[in-house]
């Protein structure tokens, strides 16, 4: 039987749709699922729920679950990280702190001070699965939903193992794409292409013909450009369609959350439109509402059709050779001709028997591809701070994100990344002891003169105009 391997499997409806879509895989029916968290308490219902689905519909399967990583990885053919290090904890931190200094996030798991901080928490522990699976199944694909997908991916780069990034942002902005433009999302062909949470559409069309004059139209009509504002906006303005939410993007650039006033603009629809904290608050809400009960006890054991995951298409691809295409991360390597080599690029991927393989996009539309670069800016510092555990590092990567930079001096993003380190200590032990350097306020009493500093002779006459304007 292939292995597969969940780690963070205490995701409980997340793990659950993963598998009821490679149980719903002729090719994949007799499959061992070795569930793996640090407790077994929601891996246990996980594993009640699937051995219903089992015996209710005959398949070959198996599961089993424990708390020991190395003992799922071991004799691997797949891995599936879906984990948060630090839970309900370390996200109240990233939201809070930040939002006391005026950085007012919605999801906060991708950039910004909460993304960051997120990615130094997961990075060392991404890069420990990777290390075990070099030893323990050096031939498993590691399939990583974990997020802050680009930094994390960005770093799965360096290593010597098979990985693909996993996100569902393309397909379900094709849902929205294909709502406004009246064309079934079956029919519209399309090339998505930049990084993740920040993949521009290239491309939409339904035989043959442009789709995008039409989408243009109606994001111009208030009752369609009501729904997604802030993606609309950036359409507007930088003439591509982009993947990511309102919520989501609002955070990734420095124009929608930096004030009162432009969140009202712009940031005001409900939940994941805009809110602030609102992947904290729901994720409490949750937490809190089935903290003593299970999720799955009352889920039909029927095998419902495949979700819109990738994951188990990718895998029936990889075991059967029937090519799948689809969009997903991997390190870039000239994928995307005008981004760097070394990031996590998000594109046109295809899978089949002899693995994961990049097509080659050519270069990004100008404008497009320096939005993402403000974007890569932070993710390249942040993986760097994860791994040397540098806390100047932290503070250079928090100081280039466009949102924090809209609202905080550099004092300020000093003094937030010192209270956040502080705050976060428990899971960063690469910083144990370490902080940023203390930068405090000179004073300049009113009588003070200015240092007498020689001018270059090449600028005194700029100097000179000076003295003339007076």
């Amino acid at each position: 039987m292939r292995r597969v391997a969940i780690i963070g499997a205490g995701s409980a409806v997340f793990c659950k749709t993963l598998m009821l879509d490679m149980m719903a895989t002729e090719a994949l029916e007799d499959t061992e699922f070795v569930l793996m968290a640090p407790s077994t308490r929601k891996t246990s219902q996980v594993a009640t729920f699937a051995d219903r689905v089992i015996k209710r519909n005959g398949l070959k399967s198996k599961v089993s679950v424990t708390t020991d990583r190395r003992e799922a990885l071991r004799g691997a053919d797949y891995v599936i990280c879906s984990f948060q290090i630090g839970g309900m904890g370390a996200f109240e931190l990233d939201y809070k702190i930040p939002l006391r200094y005026g950085v007012d996030q919605c999801i906060g798991d991708t950039l910004g001070p909460g993304g960051v901080f997120r990615a130094l928490r997961t990075i060392p522990v991404i890069l420990d699965v990777a290390r075990d699976m070099e030893e323990l199944c050096p031939k498993a694909t590691m399939l990583n939903y974990v997020n802050p997908m680009a930094m994390v991916g960005w770093a799965l780069g360096e290593t010597n193992i098979q990985y693909v990034g996993l996100c569902h942002g393309v397909q379900t902005t094709l849902d929205l794409i294909s709502g406004y433009v009246e064309v079934p999302k079956s029919e519209i062909d399309f090339v998505s292409a930049g990084i993740n949470h920040m993949g521009w559409f290239l491309k939409i069309e339904h035989k043959g013909k442009d789709l995008y004059p039409e989408l243009r139209r109606r994001f111009e009509e208030p009752e369609y450009y009501v729904n997604e504002k802030v993606r609309g906006e950036v359409f507007r303005h930088f003439g591509y369609f982009m993947t990511e939410s309102t919520g989501h993007l609002s955070e990734y650039v420095p124009w929608f959350r930096k004030s009162p006033k432009a969140m009202e603009l712009y940031c005001d629809e409900p939940a994941f439109g805009g809110e602030s904290g609102a992947a904290y608050q729901w994720g409490e809400y949750v937490a809190r509402k089935y903290e003593e009960r299970d999720l799955l006890a009352d889920e039909p054991a029927d095998l419902p059709p495949r979700s819109i995951e990738y994951c188990a298409y990718i895998i029936e691809a990889l075991e059967t050779g029937k090519t799948f295409k689809f969009s997903g991360n991997l390190r870039n390597n000239g994928m995307i001709a005008n981004l760097p080599a070394d990031c996590c690029a998000e594109g046109p991927l295809f899978a089949d028997r002899t693995g994961i393989h990049r097509t080659i996009v050519g270069e990004l539309p100008p404008q497009c591809a320096a939005l993402n670069m403000t974007n890569i800016n932070v993710q390249r510092l942040a993986v760097l701070a994860a791994k040397s555990g540098d806390p100047e590092t932290v503070v250079q990567a928090v100081a280039m994100d466009p949102l924090t930079s809209s609202v905080l001096t550099l004092k300020e993003i000093r003094d937030m990344v010192t209270e956040m380190l502080q705050a976060q200590a428990q899971w960063l032990p690469q910083f144990t002891g370490r902080l940023p350097k203390s930068t405090p306020v000179i004073p300049i009493p009113a009588d003070v003169r200015r240092a007498h500093v020689p001018i270059d002779p090449a600028l005194a006459i700029f100097s000179r105009f000076g003295e003339l304007a007076k």
